[in-house]
């Protein structure tokens, strides 16, 4: 196979047939295929794009680069989301997916950007295990339910060698190669059903609608040529969804979540929306009204906390964690409380600057190689729509010192803009894409 042959009419606009793409998965994985020739590939996608076969060859492809788990039982689903600030949804919806009788082996990924990542706020959990064998995540699930994990070497190794030539070739944003990266990883986990969050506002990485329903549709086209039944729920990015936004401070909004301490309704709304979709994929459920009851149901009645309690231990945790788990979160040195500098109503917020404010504080990554603080960040955010009086607390800082929590305040105050009356609240999920 002349790679350079595909390349150039990939560049002319020509389609190439399955065969071709699966050929140059092939070389991605065994090396034939240069460093520039995947660059040269990954721009004339980029520039040319890529008709639906050709998406779904690729995305296939690419799911057999190597391990495809098999599950003796089912259905199998799963859930992902495209990133944003405050985004603890996976923690709350996998165990209760679990606890209405589905399989939920999650391949779980790490902060991206300015957004944070499920594992990274898992390891703030001592001892938990982000990278089990795929027997021993076998037999998890089988005792559980349900595990969320992170990708291992076996598991669509193809993105993960053109994932980084596309990061130094500026062809990251090609839509036709973010659905196979996204595709190929969580199809390898033997889905039966996967029910995607596409955030769209200006704390996600599509900012307009436009945007975000092309890639919504992409993917559920793609997820159900590959043979996965696969939906998406547009949802809203354009504030923080959780009070919180750093680690383990996420993690502590979903303990108290399960348990039932404190429910934050966008949580909630977004964490049930997606529930009822993913139950009806599974044909656990009628419709998604009736998947979202016995979603409710499950966190109600404490089988959702189970599920999660039972997943931990299980991955190495504490098997009191729920219980305990102020114990065993790590607190940050220095905790300052923000007021609000004058009265008025939260109008807005630059979610994306206190995404990237996190990682500023050490929560986020710089480089690969750098080491995550999981006790910084913020809490206690103020919803937009709050109405404050001058000295009211807006938010609460979590850093490492004094200096990173100065810093941390100022970029707050930037981000945040009040006003003398609410704004229209925009909806929550502004859109479903079925197949």
């Amino acid at each position: 196979m002349l790679y350079q042959e595909l390349i150039r009419r990939k560049r002319d606009g020509d389609t190439l047939s399955a065969a071709e793409l699966a050929a140059i998965v092939a070389g991605i994985c065994d090396g034939s295929m240069g460093d520039a020739q995947l660059g040269a590939f990954a721009m004339a996608v980029l520039l040319r794009g890529m008709d639906l076969t050709e998406r779904v060859a690729l995305t296939t492809a690419m799911r057999d680069s190597g391990d495809v788990l098999q599950w003796d039982h089912g259905p199998v689903i799963d859930k992902h989301s495209t990133g944003g600030v405050g985004d603890a949804v996976s923690l709350m919806l996998i165990p209760a997916l679990a606890a209405c009788g589905a399989v939920v082996p999650s391949i779980a990924g790490r902060g991206l950007g300015h957004t944070g990542g499920t594992l990274d706020k898992l390891q703030s959990i001592p001892g938990y295990d982000i990278a089990p064998d795929a027997a021993r995540l076998r037999k998890i699930v089988a005792q559980t339910g349900c595990a969320i994990v992170g990708q291992t070497a076996a598991l669509a190794p193809a993105d993960k060698r053109f994932y980084a030539i596309r990061d130094i070739t500026g062809t990251v944003e090609s839509l036709d190669l973010i659905t196979a990266s996204i595709l190929s990883k969580k199809l390898a986990a033997g889905l039966d059903a996967l029910v995607l969050d596409v955030k769209c506002g200006n704390g996600a990485f599509m900012t307009d609608q436009n945007a975000a329903r092309e890639l919504a549709r992409a993917l559920v086209d793609v997820g159900n040529g590959a043979g996965c039944r696969t939906m998406a729920l547009i949802s809203d990015m354009s504030q923080p969804l959780a009070s919180a936004a750093g680690n383990a401070l996420e993690l502590g909004v979903a303990v108290d979540f399960l348990t039932g301490r404190a429910v934050e309704a966008r949580l909630w709304d977004v964490t049930c929306a997606l529930g009822g979709q993913a139950l009806t994929l599974a044909g656990l459920a009628q419709d998604p009204d009736h998947g979202r009851g016995l979603l409710e149901a499950a966190f109600r009645s404490g089988k959702a906390a189970e599920c999660f309690g039972h997943m931990v231990a299980a991955l190495g945790g504490p098997t009191d964690f729920l219980e305990n788990s102020a114990t065993y979160l790590p607190a940050a040195p220095v905790v300052r409380s923000v007021p609000a500098p004058v009265s008025g109503v939260v109008t807005g917020y630059d979610t994306r600057a206190i995404g990237v404010a996190v990682i500023t504080l050490g929560g986020g990554r710089r480089q690969a190689s750098d080491r995550i603080d999981p006790r910084v960040g913020f809490s206690d955010i103020v919803p937009v729509g709050t109405r404050l009086e001058q000295g009211d607390t807006l938010v609460r800082i979590h850093a490492a010192d004094a200096v990173h929590a100065d810093d941390a305040i100022a970029t707050f105050l930037r981000a945040c803009t009040i006003g003398d009356a609410a704004p229209a609240p925009l909806p929550l999920i502004s859109a479903c894409v079925d197949p």
